[in-house]
């Protein structure tokens, strides 16, 4: 496996440095990849196969949203054509999406996060110049964030011969995409209303969606919603299994939880360990010693630059406050949106690279 981000993470198996009064791992943990790391500093707290390249399934949306996202305006929309959603994959998850309808860009990626999709993101895709372009500006972009262990053959993250990420990786597409308020906006969406098909003579309805991250909505988990939960994305196909990445915060820390397909096959079960890891990595931060760091992007590194490839900055884009001492990336201004669980009507990482050897 890569050593991207520490030498310690190309080691099979799991990774941690236990300090003193540091909680175990907890047990019982069949992800055949996962990862814990602080939102904000990058420091990887426990790891195990973090650079394993796996079959992502729809956690690849998150590179999707962070490349795509800031490219097209929020109210701009696009009427459906019959060749906007061809190659869809056979039993593609759907938001319902009519040809002959029109959308916001905005209705559209609340599809893609709540309902994971594939055919809102086939027409956000063709907004951004087709299918093949996308893919392109996909992998250009994980490999400007050093996400090294992917390779995008398809936007939605269906199941394509040799379409692989990693634990690592989607962990970088998520922090990456969590310094834009619109992803923040639309991943932490419990409910939205998506809008009905267009017919001639008849007033245009709108049906409820949910958010299928368990995590976020509660459904089905014991515990209901996971407290602090802000997101991101879940994912589930027949190479990949299960996988999922998940943000919270406890008492102003930040965690970064990806489980890529689990071996126990009992319902939610990739929710469930990811759980678990968000408890240990909130009892355990400060206890242990990193097993290794999330890099910053090609063009942040040493720089004080943001780093995402974007420039400008619209509303979409987090703002980008250099600094002398080794630049942090200040993502702000995300209004309340559906984070219930936080209570705090906002939710705010900030990305720190390390200070720059003298």
């Amino acid at each position: 496996m890569s050593t991207v981000g520490g030498e310690l993470l190309g080691r099979p198996g799991p990774q941690v440095q236990r300090g003193p009064g540091a909680p175990e791992l907890p047990t019982g943990l069949s992800g055949r990849s996962w990862l814990v790391a602080d939102a904000e500093s990058g420091e990887i707290l426990a790891a195990n196969n973090a650079h394993w390249e796996l079959p992502p399934a729809s956690t690849l949306k998150m590179l999707f949203a962070d490349t795509v996202l800031p490219k097209l305006p929020r109210t701009k929309t696009h009427t459906v054509v019959p060749s906007d959603l061809e190659g869809m994959g056979a039993g593609s998850s759907a938001v319902g999406v009519k040809e002959g309808s029109s959308y916001s860009v905005r209705d559209l990626w609340l599809g893609v996060f709540l309902r994971s999709g594939n055919d809102a993101v086939r027409v956000l895709a063709t907004m951004n110049g087709g299918i093949p372009k996308t893919v392109k500006d996909m992998q250009a972009h994980a490999e400007e964030l050093q996400a090294l262990d992917t390779h995008v053959v398809t936007p939605d993250g269906y199941d394509a011969d040799q379409q692989v990420s990693s634990a690592y990786d989607l962990t970088l597409f998520a922090r990456s995409g969590l310094q834009k308020a619109d992803f923040r906006e639309y991943c932490s969406t419990v409910s939205a209303q998506f809008p009905g098909e267009e017919q001639p003579g008849k007033k245009r309805e709108s049906f409820a969606i949910v958010n299928t991250n368990r995590l976020l909505t509660g459904e089905g988990m014991e515990r209901g919603p996971y407290k602090g939960m802000a997101g991101v994305k879940n994912g589930s196909t027949t190479n990949a299994g299960n996988t999922f990445t998940g943000v919270a915060q406890h008492d102003g820390r930040k965690l970064l939880v990806t489980v890529m397909n689990p071996d126990i096959q009992e319902p939610h079960e990739v929710y469930k360990e990811t759980e678990r890891l968000l408890d240990w990595g909130f009892e355990a931060a400060g206890r242990v010693k990193p097993v290794g760091m999330l890099v910053p992007p090609k063009g942040a590194a040493g720089n004080g630059k943001g780093g995402d490839g974007q420039a400008g900055g619209d509303h979409a884009q987090a703002s980008v406050a250099g600094s002398g001492s080794g630049g942090m990336w200040t993502a702000v201004g995300i209004a309340g949106g559906a984070l219930v669980a936080l209570g705090a009507g906002a939710f705010v990482v900030h990305r720190r690279w390390p200070r720059p050897k003298a």
